[in-house]
């Protein structure tokens, strides 16, 4: 049974479509069947594989609000052992259409609970907010990867999303856990970046991944061609990078990250 991890930061321009991707596409070549399930009405992470929104017949959408399977809106990707959950803009409408559904915090679980076995890991890229397509995704989550990026607000935010999942551990989802706090767009070159990684490290402890995301000017790059840095340039920095990350995921075991107190 596959595992599903949401990554989430309601922050924008933290590098959470950027892992989504990059995290998908290590654990494809990795020989790890995965999904990726593009949360975000930008349909970046879509468009960021060769998906684009415009040519997309069913979606995410479809699936939240009127039950339809997965399976029919599910896309191969270019990338051996990845696919794609899609999303388009009138996902946006998602928020506001959802409230008036029955199990309105439960239906992107039922979404996954019918295809979970048939993937290793389930990766959801969601949007930069906390409303309830994110609430959904945390509630169908096993567990959160948080990116951070190394800047001055870097902390900015985070102590909002750290409740919001304290709330959905309470109430809809209690075996909801944190995978871990991943640290993006680092600059061993600037002072402040180091010293973010140290506060960061030392207030979260086990919580932050030893691997940094540096920037890459590949991970920028690729996008724009509709792959993943690793299809794009294995070699670079940022693909090396986010096959690290994946193998950190693969190899430990998911750790009692404790925030419910």
């Amino acid at each position: 049974m596959g595992k599903i991890i949401a990554i989430a930061n309601q922050k924008g321009g933290v590098g959470k479509t950027t892992t989504a991707i990059n995290l998908s596409a290590a654990m494809a070549i990795m020989e790890k069947k995965t999904l990726l399930i593009d949360a975000d009405p930008q349909a970046n992470a879509s468009s960021g594989l060769g998906i684009m929104p415009e040519e997309v017949k069913i979606s995410v959408y479809e699936c939240l609000i009127d039950g339809v399977d997965a399976r029919e809106a599910i896309l191969e990707s270019s990338t051996p052992n990845l696919y794609v959950l899609p999303a388009r803009i009138d996902l946006v409408g998602a928020e506001i259409e959802l409230p008036k559904v029955e199990n309105r915090e439960y239906r992107m679980k039922t979404i996954l609970d019918s295809v979970k076995e048939e993937y290793d890991y389930i990766i959801i890229d969601c949007s930069p907010s906390l409303g309830l397509v994110t609430i959904n995704a945390l509630t169908a989550a096993d567990s959160v990867l948080i990116p951070v990026q190394c800047q001055y607000f870097a902390l900015e935010g985070l102590g909002k999303l750290l409740n919001t999942i304290r709330i959905v551990q309470g109430r809809l989802n209690t075996e909801l856990e944190i995978e871990g706090i991943v640290l993006t767009m680092f600059d061993s070159r600037l002072r402040l970046a180091r010293q973010v990684v140290e506060d960061v490290r030392n207030h979260f402890k086990q919580m932050v991944f030893n691997t940094l995301i540096y920037n890459n000017t590949k991970l920028a790059e690729a996008p724009s061609y509709g792959v993943s840095a690793i299809m794009y340039d294995a070699s670079s920095t940022g693909s090396i990078n986010y096959i690290n990350l994946a193998q950190e995921i693969i190899q430990k075991p998911l750790q009692e990250n404790n925030i419910k107190e």
